[in-house]
C-alpha cells in the first residue's frame, strides 16, 4: 500500500485523524451554510421610504426646535403661521394683515413671554423619556423571572381599568371634558373586554409563563432590548426637541394639534420599526433554540444572535418597515371585534354587521399579522409572503383556533398602554403646574413616548409567544422536546378548541336550517 493511501486510512479502513478533522470541518461548514443561507433584500421600496422619512422628519424636527431655541421665531417661520384663507373679493376691504399671536413675535419684542421657548418644554419631554425608560427596564426585570408571566398578566389586567378611571377624573378636574370622556369610555371598554375573555385567562397565563421562561433561558436577548431602548431614546431626543419647538410656537387655528399628529405618526412608525426589529431578532433566536434542542447544542450555528441582528437590519429591514405600518392597528381591531362578536346574543342585524367587519379584518390579517416576523427571521421572505405562509400554516394545522383563543397579545398591549399612561400622567401633571394650557398637549405626546419605550421591551416576550406557536405548527415534537408538560397542555387545549368550533358550526347550521320554510314532500 502506498504512503498516500496509508495517510488517509488506517488498518481498519476508518479515516485517519487529519481526514476526519477535514470531514468534520466540511460538515460544520455545510451545517452553517444550511442554517444561514444567503438572502436577498426584500421590500426595498419601503426601506427607502422609511429612510427618506427619517431624513425629512429629522430635518423638520431640527428646524422647529432651533426656531425657538433661546430666541423666539429665529427663522421667522411665524409669517407662515399667520396665513389664513380669505373669501374672494375681501382682500380690498381688509388690506391690513391680522396681527400675529404673541407667541410668534420676534425675540426683540418685549411682549414675547420668556416661557414660550423650546427649552421650556424640552425638560418635560426629557422627564417623559426618563420615566418611560425606567418603566421599560422595570417591566423587563419583572418579565425576566420564572413567574414573570403571572406578574405581567396580573399587573396589566388589574391596573389598567383603574388607572384609566383615575386619569379620567384628573382630566375632569382640570376641565378637559373631551379627554375625560374619552378616557372614561376607554376604561369602560377595557372592563367589558376583560369580562368577555375572562375564561381565557388561565390558558393565557400558561402561555405567558412559558414565553417568559424561554426569554429567561436566553439572557442575550435582554441586551438587545436594552440596546434598542437606547437607540430609541436617541431618536426621541431629537423628536422631543422639535416637538418642544412646536408646542412653544403657538400656531393658531389648531395648527399645533395637526403638526403634533403628523409627527406622532412618524414617531409611532419609527418605534414600531425598532420594536419589530427586536421581534425578528428574538424570534430567530427562539426558533433556532427550539429547532436545535437548546442554545448549547452542538448543531447550533456559531454566533446566532449576531447573525439574526445582521439579517434583521439588512436584508429583512425593508419587510419590517412595511409590516410596521399596518400590523399593530389591524391586530388591535381584530381583538376588539372578536370580543364584541363573542358576546352578541340574538340580535341578527347587529350580528350581521359585526360579521361583515370581522370577515374584512380576517382578510387583512392574512396579509398583516405578527407571525410573519418569525417567517422573516427564519426564511428571509417578503412580508406579505411571510404573513400568508404563516396564516396558511395555522389554517391547515388548526392552530389558528388556539391562537384566536389566546389573549397574550392583548395582555401585552395592556402593559404597553399602562406604561404610556403612567409616563403621560407624570409629565402632564408637572406641566399642569407650570404651563396649565399645555398640559394635555405635552401629556398626550409623552404618553406616546412611554408606550413606545415600554413596547420595545414587551415585544421580547411577544416574540417568544409567536415563535412557540409557529414551531408548534411546524412540528409539535419541537415543543414536546423542549417542555413535555407544556406540550400536553397545548395539545389538550387545541383539541378542546377544535371541538368547540365544530359544535358551534353545527349549531349555526342547524339554526339556519330551522329558519327555512317547511315544504311538503312531493
Amino acid at each position: 500500500m502506498s504512503s498516500s493511501s496509508t495517510s488517509s486510512c488506517d488498518g481498519s479502513g476508518n479515516p485517519s485523524p487529519p481526514a476526519a478533522a477535514a470531514a468534520a470541518a466540511a460538515a460544520a461548514a455545510a451545517a452553517v451554510a444550511a442554517a444561514w443561507p444567503r438572502r436577498q433584500c426584500r421590500d426595498v421600496f419601503w426601506l427607502v421610504v422609511f429612510l427618506l422619512h427619517l431624513l425629512v422628519f429629522g430635518a423638520a424636527l431640527a428646524l422647529f426646535g432651533l426656531n425657538r431655541f433661546r430666541q423666539a421665531d429665529r427663522f421667522n417661520i411665524g409669517r407662515y403661521a399667520n396665513l389664513t384663507a380669505e373669501p374672494w373679493g375681501t382682500a380690498a376691504e381688509s388690506p391690513e394683515p391680522a396681527p400675529a399671536p404673541p407667541s410668534v413675535y420676534r425675540s426683540e419684542d418685549p411682549s414675547v413671554p420668556a416661557s414660550e421657548l423650546t427649552e421650556t418644554y424640552w425638560k418635560f419631554y426629557g422627564a417623559a423619556g426618563a420615566v418611560g425608560a425606567a418603566l421599560a427596564w422595570a417591566w423587563l426585570a419583572a418579565a425576566w423571572r420564572k413567574d414573570g408571566g403571572k406578574v405581567v398578566m396580573r399587573t396589566a389586567v388589574h391596573s389598567l381599568t383603574a388607572y384609566l378611571a383615575v386619569v379620567s377624573v384628573l382630566c375632569f378636574w382640570g376641565k378637559h371634558l373631551f379627554w375625560g370622556v374619552a378616557l372614561a369610555v376607554g376604561a369602560g371598554l377595557h372592563f367589558l373586554y376583560v369580562m368577555s375573555v375572562l375564561d381565557r385567562f388561565p390558558f393565557t397565563m400558561l402561555v405567558l409563563q412559558k414565553a417568559a421562561r424561554m426569554v429567561w433561558e436566553l439572557p442575550d436577548v435582554m441586551g438587545i432590548a436594552y440596546a434598542f431602548v437606547l437607540v430609541m431614546l436617541c431618536w426621541m431626543a431629537l423628536w422631543s426637541f422639535g416637538i418642544s419647538g412646536i408646542v412653544a410656537f403657538g400656531i393658531p387655528n389648531g395648527g399645533q394639534w395637526w403638526l403634533l399628529l403628523i409627527f406622532s405618526v412618524s414617531l409611532f412608525w419609527t418605534g414600531a420599526v425598532l420594536s419589530n426589529t427586536v421581534h425578528v431578532i428574538v424570534s430567530g433566536m427562539v426558533f433556532l433554540v427550539l429547532i436545535h434542542g437548546g442554545q448549547a447544542a452542538a448543531t447550533m450555528p456559531p454566533k446566532p444572535l449576531l447573525k439574526s441582528l445582521q439579517y434583521a437590519v439588512t436584508t429583512s429591514f425593508g419587510s419590517i418597515c412595511y409590516g410596521s405600518l399596518f400590523t399593530a392597528a389591524i391586530r388591535t381591531l381584530r381583538w376588539e371585534i372578536r370580543g364584541i362578536r363573542s358576546k352578541i346574543g340574538s340580535n341578527e342585524c347587529l350580528l350581521c354587521c359585526i360579521d361583515f367587519l370581522f370577515h374584512i379584518v380576517e382578510t387583512l390579517v392574512r396579509f398583516f399579522n405578527k407571525y410573519a416576523y418569525v417567517q422573516i427571521a427564519v426564511n428571509g421572505q417578503s412580508f406579505n409572503r411571510s404573513a400568508r405562509d404563516a396564516w396558511e400554516l395555522f389554517q391547515s394545522t388548526g392552530i389558528e383556533a388556539l391562537v384566536a383563543y389566546d389573549c397574550s397579545g392583548a395582555i401585552l398591549l395592556m402593559s404597553t398602554i399602562l406604561g404610556g399612561l403612567i409616563t403621560g400622567t407624570c409629565t402632564g401633571v408637572w406641566t399642569y403646574f407650570k404651563q396649565n394650557d399645555k398640559a394635555i398637549m405635552v401629556g398626550s405626546t409623552s404618553m406616546l413616548m412611554g408606550m413606545i419605550l415600554v413596547g420595545l421591551t414587551v415585544v421580547v416576550v411577544e416574540s417568544a409567544v409567536t415563535s412557540i406557536y409557529i414551531c408548534y405548527a411546524e412540528d409539535p415534537l419541537l415543543i414536546q422536546r423542549w417542555d413535555p408538560e407544556f406540550f400536553e397542555l397545548l395539545s389538550e387545549a387545541l383539541h378542546e378548541r377544535l371541538q368547540y368550533r365544530s359544535a358551534r358550526a353545527r349549531q349555526i347550521l342547524n339554526g339556519r336550517l330551522d329558519q327555512l320554510p317547511h315544504t311538503s314532500s312531493i
